[in-house]
């Protein structure tokens, strides 16, 4: 069976800077990286890995690196695992989007909202992740895969993986929060198990 390591990135620059990254290619800050060491190195301890996938933004896949070391691993990238596309937000402050009227503040109606100037609804994005499941091989023996991705796009991994679409939770995984799955049948609920290594 397959299992699944889904990692939102450690601390990228814009979260120190309380940024809307959307798919801007910010690193990690200093403390992110130290962080992802940390994380790759108590992990490691209890855990093994056999692939290593990233969104391609820097940093995930900063944040993919200590483990791909640890575990003497290639780190593959995929684009549907890449954050929302925020159109006319992206770069734009925390502070400055929230009085914005165009945008969704309430993060249980976005599921059909798509971002002024050409951003994706979370609709969207679970299109992609479903593709990127699709893709999984979910009967390979000792397969153990860690998937480094984004705070919005694992909004949209775990209400998929437990089944509730368009429903979804409305919290945020933590920089550096990593979720277990045994990957079943899509489409079925699946347990989402949260590892706590900060």
């Amino acid at each position: 069976m397959t299992t699944l390591y889904f990692m939102r990135h450690a601390e990228s620059v814009a979260n120190q800077r309380r940024i809307l990254a959307s798919q801007s290619d910010y690193p990690l800050s200093e403390k992110g990286k130290r962080d992802a060491a940390e994380i790759a190195k108590k992990f490691s301890k209890e855990h093994h890995l056999t692939r290593i996938i990233s969104s391609p933004l820097q940093r995930a896949v900063q944040t993919a690196e200590p483990f791909a070391k640890l575990f003497n691993l290639e780190i593959e990238t995929n684009s549907d695992l890449i954050e929302q596309h925020l159109g006319k937000f992206t770069n734009m402050p925390y502070e400055q989007a929230i009085v914005d009227p165009d945008y969704q503040n309430n993060k249980a109606q976005r599921w059909n909202w798509v971002p002024a100037g050409g951003g994706e609804s979370y609709e969207m994005i679970a299109g992609r992740i479903e593709r990127f499941l699709q893709s999984l091989d979910h009967h390979a023996a000792d397969n153990h895969i860690l998937v480094l991705s984004h705070a919005v796009t694992m909004r949209l991994v775990r209400a998929l993986l437990e089944n509730s679409i368009p429903e979804y939770n409305t919290d945020l995984a933590e920089n550096g929060e990593i979720w277990k799955i045994q990957l079943g049948k899509l489409k079925s609920k699946h347990s989402v198990s949260v590892l706590s290594f900060n």
